[in-house]
């Protein structure tokens, strides 16, 4: 009975840290998209500037990479060429950077509710360019799939009390660089056997893209930051601002690391209902009937792939465990047909 109990315990206790977990990821992704729709909004700090907003998070963010990389030594750099850097790392950082200018813009013209519904075509734009990069096999099924997401979309959109045309083609550009991102991770670095965790994650790529964003920043942002002679850097906003993205990055590793992808593809759908909810209770955005039917439709349609996604892992290994035992059982005929032969 006191082993039962112990087994017990240990499985309440990796049940609750699993939620100790996802609540840490839920609570930081909540802050740093709130904290950045209040720094980005022109009706609260009113400070309408998003590429120099990201390129702050990426100086704060590699400087701190560095410091626990190469001063500290908590974390082991990965083995990386020249050319590989250049061929894979690059590229990787450059979609990044358009990525969060983009999607950092689209909260200077969009609501918090209506941003995170956009996001719902995330699933979309990534089988999309997994099909057109040929990553992924084309299903017809899955293609009603994305096509009903997009229709849940369409419908949100339709129905959006604050529909800005600039905002939405922002937020949509931010979608299909990001999805580009992930399916050229793939592509340029898990093909050839190179695995970033966060923090070499930032490392590598968070340099490159304060660079990538150095240009558009000269001729969009610096004239009218250097005609703005009262503005003054508020260190304490920028800093904590820069600090909890810098956490979010280790909360994802966290996440994905003790419990799974698809653990945080759930967590994500909850704080997407959670902002929702704080940005028409606290921030007083509409959130129409409309709205919240387009983006339910469009809920099911990613809760379906993600189950369709979480079948076909586990049909892998299945398949996998199963070559296994067979191989196995064949090794041990072996043995045997040998040690027949030798008896005789």
């Amino acid at each position: 009975m006191g082993k039962g109990g112990a087994l017990s315990e240990s499985v309440v206790k990796k049940i609750l840290l699993s939620y100790a977990y996802v609540g840490i990821w839920i609570f930081l992704s909540f802050t740093v998209i709130v904290y950045n729709k209040f720094i980005l909004d022109k009706k609260m700090y009113n400070w309408p500037f998003p590429i120099s907003l990201t390129m702050i998070h990426m100086a704060f963010c590699s400087s701190l990479a560095f410091i626990i990389i190469r001063v500290f030594k908590l974390v082991e750099p990965v083995s990386m060429s020249r050319d590989l850097y250049v061929s894979s790392v690059l590229p990787i950082g450059a979609l990044y950077a358009f990525s969060l200018w983009l999607s950092n813009s689209a909260y200077i013209f969009l609501s918090v509710s209506f941003i995170q519904m956009l996001k719902a075509l995330m699933p979309v734009a990534v089988y999309s360019i997994g099909v057109l990069l040929k990553k992924e096999p084309f299903k017809s099924d899955t293609l009603f799939n994305m096509l009903s997401i997009s229709f849940g979309v369409a419908v949100a959109a339709y129905g959006e009390a604050q529909f800005n045309a600039w905002g939405v083609f922002l937020q949509l550009g931010a979608v299909a660089f990001e999805a580009t991102r992930l399916v050229m991770i793939q592509i340029l670095l898990t093909s050839k056997g190179i695995s970033l965790n966060p923090i070499t994650s930032l490392y590598y790529v968070a340099p490159c893209c304060f660079v990538f964003l150095l240009v558009p920043w000269v001729f969009v942002e610096y004239p009218i930051l250097r005609e703005s002679s009262s503005f003054r850097f508020d260190f304490l906003v920028f800093g904590t601002n820069s600090i909890c993205a810098f956490a979010l990055n280790l909360a994802v590793f966290l996440l994905v690391g003790k419990t799974s992808a698809l653990t945080m593809n759930v967590a994500g759908v909850v704080k997407d209902w959670l902002l929702i909810a704080f940005s028409w209770s606290v921030i007083k955005d509409t959130v129409t009937p409309i709205n919240l039917v387009g983006y339910g439709l469009a809920f099911l349609g990613v809760a379906y792939y993600n189950h369709s996604k979480l079948q076909a892992l586990k049909a892998k290994e299945s398949q996998k465990k199963s070559a296994a035992a067979d191989e196995e059982a064949g090794r041990l005929l072996e043995v045997k047909n040998a040690g027949d032969g030798t008896g005789k």
